[in-house]
Formats: C-alpha cells, structure tokens, sequence
C-alpha cells in the first residue's frame, strides 16, 4: 500500500481512457489546474452524488480554469452508462487495474463490517497547473466537498 501523495509531489503522469473512448493525458493538461477525484464504484449513493455536485458546479470551475476528472476501477463501458444515466459534464477515466489510485495513494485498506477487503478510498487530489499536487482530500465526506474544492482551486487562482 502506497502512501498519500502529499504537496508539494509532483503529480505522477497518467494515461488511461476516458468515457468518450478518448485517452486523457496529464500531460495534455498542462497550464490547467486539475481536479482528479477518486471514488469507488458508478451508480453507487455517495458517488453519485459527488459526481452530481461536480456536474451541478461545472460552470464554477470551468471558470476557475480546472478541469474535473472522476477516476474508478469500472470500466469504460460502466463509466458511460453512469455518465449517460446522470448527464454528466466532465470525463470519467477508467483504472481498472488500479495502477493510478495505488500511485496517488487513494488504493487503501478497508474495512466494512468486519470485512477487510482493498479498494478505492474517495479522495481528491487538486494538481496545479505545473502539474505539481496542491491540496490533498483523503477520506471525503461528499456533503460540501464541491465546495471545498472550489474554494481551494480560488485560493490557487489568488
């Protein structure tokens, strides 16, 4: 298990398909801030309703210059149907092996009723527009966490 990656680390390049079939490139990002948000499954209650508050706030951080990118283990076909089902605006980018939430650090332990198991700790990462990790959410509560979000990216802006 990987530690968090913690600012002010450079974030760790990353290719992987998105839900248009396209493949997102941190690398194509540049001179944009990032919000990379790592959730567990599609059309599961807490993701989608992080998914949906990230959609509801599109305007305000198409704005503020970031681009949003959701990241699980599902698959391009899982993400589209979520994508679809819930019209959201920002692309949903496919980890089926895990290798980007082990890199990033959100590949976790844990433990649900007694049940220890692996997976996808939601979190988000804010990446600058060097490409360098700014601010760090790990265990996200989804209930204002748009808000939060957008507020770190205004202080980056600042």
């Amino acid at each position: 298990m990987t530690d968090w990656l913690e600012p002010p680390a450079k974030a760790p390049a990353f290719s992987l398909k998105s839900t248009d079939g396209s493949t997102v490139k941190l690398s194509d990002l540049k001179g944009k801030p990032v919000v990379l948000y790592f959730y567990p499954k599609d059309d599961t209650p807490g993701c989608t309703k992080e998914a949906c508050a990230f959609r509801d706030r599109q305007a305000e951080l198409a704005e503020l210059g970031a681009v949003v990118l959701g990241v699980s283990p599902d698959d391009v076909a899982s993400h589209k149907k979520f994508s679809d089902k819930f019209s959201l605006n920002f692309p949903l980018l496919a980890d089926a092996d895990h290798a980007l939430a082990e890199k990033f650090g959100a590949w976790r332990e844990k433990n649900m009723y007694g049940k220890v198991s692996m997976g996808v700790q939601r979190s988000t990462f804010l990446i600058d527009a060097e490409g360098k990790i700014a601010k760090v959410w790990k265990k996200v509560s989804v209930d204002g966490h748009d808000e939060q979000v957008i507020e770190a990216l205004k202080e980056l802006a600042s």
